[in-house]
């Protein structure tokens, strides 16, 4: 069963045609990664999904609502939650407090209870930071619950933006560029956590990634991407063997190379 569809995407930043018609389905409870070059429209397709860009044409959809139709403020409510490829989180606000600010789509409380911090708003506050620790438990990270984030090494950081993502208990988490700068041990970890929040907790993830060993090892399917246009789609090993994925990745060191080697015989 299908959770997200993008039916002939299509977009156009002035001159520069984003994407162009690209297809892709993704399956309940899978790991689907985007894959392509610098470049390719991968973040576009993310930004579309968050409804920060409108596509010039075609659609989106999300178990059943169209996307395109709904509001910004709408998104995180259907169940859609996103890591950001330069960490957003308040970096003077500890982890705790990051955390407890990713529940917000989950109050219900009106103005006043909350102002008087009584009935619905102290439950509400109890469940919220619950839910808070779990994650901080899950992500293993609870020697810095109380740190400020700035004060952070760069891999726990990332780990503090996807518990964010987490807490508010999505169907579908988008992860941009989840392993960017980091090193191979903080990767490993990172890649560990996604399959678990796959396994564990049930929720579909559509991730984009450069680290292609990564990539490979964790997903169901990948889609590839090149100059706005799907190439690709299939299990990792599939797409391995597609020569269009080859020629994408390689195509210009092949014609660097053969340059070389004619200037040589020259």
């Amino acid at each position: 069963m299908a959770i997200l569809e993008g039916n002939r995407l299509t977009i156009n930043f002035g001159g520069l045609r984003a994407l162009s018609d690209v297809d892709f389905s993704v399956r309940e409870g899978e790991i689907y990664a985007i894959i392509g070059p610098n470049g390719a429209g991968k973040t576009t397709i993310f930004n579309c999904i968050s409804r920060i860009y409108k596509p010039d044409e075609g659609s989106i959809t999300f178990l059943d609502q169209q996307l395109l139709k709904r509001k910004i403020s709408d998104i995180c409510n259907l169940g859609i939650a996103r890591t950001f490829q330069n960490i957003a989180l308040f970096k003077h606000m500890t982890v705790l407090e990051n955390l407890l600010l990713g529940c917000h789509s989950k109050l219900r409380s009106d103005v006043l209870s909350a102002g008087i911090f009584y009935g619905m708003a102290v439950k509400e506050e109890l469940r919220m930071r619950k839910k808070a620790e779990e994650i901080i438990d899950f992500l293993e990270i609870e020697h810095s619950r109380k740190s400020v984030v700035s004060l952070l090494p760069y891999g726990i950081q990332k780990r503090v933006e996807l518990g964010r993502a987490l807490v508010s208990e999505p169907k579908l988490l988008l992860l941009d560029e989840p392993m960017a700068g980091m090193n191979v041990e903080e990767t490993e970890d990172m890649a560990r956590f996604i399959l678990d929040v796959q396994e564990e907790m049930g929720t579909t993830v559509l991730m984009i990634e450069h680290d292609m060993g990564v990539v490979m090892d964790i997903s169901d399917r990948v889609c590839v991407l090149d100059f706005g246009k799907k190439i690709s789609e299939g299990t990792p090993e599939e797409v391995r063997k597609d020569p269009l994925v080859i020629q994408a990745y390689l195509g210009e060191m092949i014609e660097h190379e053969g340059k070389g080697q004619h200037a040589q015989d020259q």
